[in-house]
């Protein structure tokens, strides 16, 4: 957790005037990667890294906003929407705040420091953190009682328009609606979401960034999704009702899968098996079978490597040393691929060895340093108060 008190003094600092203090957290997804923007299950949870924002009203339209991450300054007035996809993470912001005007969010003026320790690039969702930090700071202030899903769409809708990217629903739900010590087992079509308790006693959520991003992961995000609406109009010819690959049960889809072209097949091969998988392993967790999570993991890293190819040699590397280690149970790339990171079920009594193995296998083979730590499942986007 970031200490509030410093975040604080900084902007008073700056501005003048005392702030209130909002934080969203990043996200991990346990499973069911690439599967939201096709209507389907996802389960991922809310991790304890965030990011916060200080922010106070003004008296006119404009948003300064300061990043203490980045030191840069932006200013944008909120009567006067700036150009789109300028590369920058000031794309974020005035997105979301742009996004909630148009659902008739009657926002003001405000001065946002922004201080984030979800690192970028990791697959942690640092940038839906950001869209609903900011999107929750700039309602509140403007006296608005914002419904949680109502702000992760706003924040979608950010990355669609502002930032370019056709993201589908799940880092901004979770982001917007985390919940202690459970993961959320998301319906990406109606929205329902279901808590799972997560019982983290015998076995801790770790986190393996390979602390690299291949610039192949935004193009290659889009042309995933055409290819699985490629899918769906082909498999429209002998399921007339589908909407989405979401709809396709596996038998359906064995028993129609040569009509496709190869690489589409292998495409909707992973998303129909990974709604599967994703129902089975919220099941497992409900009844504490960790070591059937753990499997369901390694088949949705295999699939996601194989069928989706959005992995990379640095993250098949990771699931391999993790393999390693007896006392874990799965793991499987996290995130939209090409980097990132990797999420890990160890049991308590390995944490140690596989911390150890890691650290030391990743750099023999790569040179390069990961970052491992471990994260329980926290909550979603909140004001902090004073007390806090």
């Amino acid at each position: 957790m970031i200490e509030r008190e410093p975040l604080r003094r900084a902007f008073r600092e700056l501005y003048g005037t005392a702030p209130r203090l909002f934080r969203a957290p990043g996200r991990v997804n346990l499973i069911g990667e690439h599967t939201d923007y096709n209507d389907g299950f996802v389960l991922p949870m809310a991790i304890e890294r965030e990011t916060l924002v200080a922010a106070a009203t003004r008296p006119d339209r404009r948003v300064r906003v300061r990043s203490l991450n980045t030191g840069e300054d932006v200013e944008f007035d909120l009567e006067h929407p700036g150009p789109v996809r300028r590369g920058s993470w000031i794309d974020y912001v005035e997105g979301v705040a742009q996004a909630l005007i148009r659902r008739g969010v009657s926002l003001r003026g405000a001065d946002l420091l922004i201080f984030s320790n979800v690192p970028a690039g990791a697959g942690l969702s640092s940038s839906a953190a950001l869209e609903i930090s900011t999107g929750l700071a700039l309602a509140t202030l403007a006296g608005a009682e914002i419904d949680p899903v109502v702000l992760a769409l706003a924040g979608q809708e950010a990355e669609h328009t502002y930032v370019g990217a056709n993201v589908g629903i799940m880092d901004q739900f979770v982001v917007a609606l985390g919940r202690a010590g459970h993961a959320l087992l998301i319906d990406c079509r109606t929205l329902a979401a279901t808590p799972v308790p997560l019982d983290t006693a015998g076995a801790a959520i770790v986190i393996c960034d390979s602390n690299i991003k291949h610039d192949l992961a935004s193009s290659e995000y889009n042309r995933r999704r055409a290819e699985c609406e490629e899918g769906v109009a082909l498999l429209r010819q002998f399921l007339p009702g589908i909407r989405a690959l979401r709809d396709v049960s596996v038998a359906d889809f064995e028993r129609h899968a040569a009509a496709l072209p190869e690489v589409i097949r292998r495409r909707c091969l992973h998303v129909v098996t990974e709604n599967a998988r994703t129902l089975a392993a919220a099941a497992a967790l409900e009844r504490g079978d960790l070591a059937g999570m753990g499997r369901l993991m390694g088949e949705s890293h295999r699939s996601l490597r194989d069928d989706y190819e959005v992995s990379c040699a640095e993250l098949d590397l990771l699931v391999e040393i993790a393999g390693q280690v007896g006392g874990c149970l799965g793991a499987r790339m996290t995130g939209g691929g090409f980097g990132g990171s990797t999420i890990n079920l160890v049991r308590r009594d390995a944490l140690a060895e596989f911390q150890a193995t890691v650290l030391r296998e990743y750099p023999r083979v790569t040179n390069i340093s990961p970052f491992v730590y471990v994260s329980e499942a926290g909550e979603g986007a909140k004001e902090v108060r004073d007390e806090e």
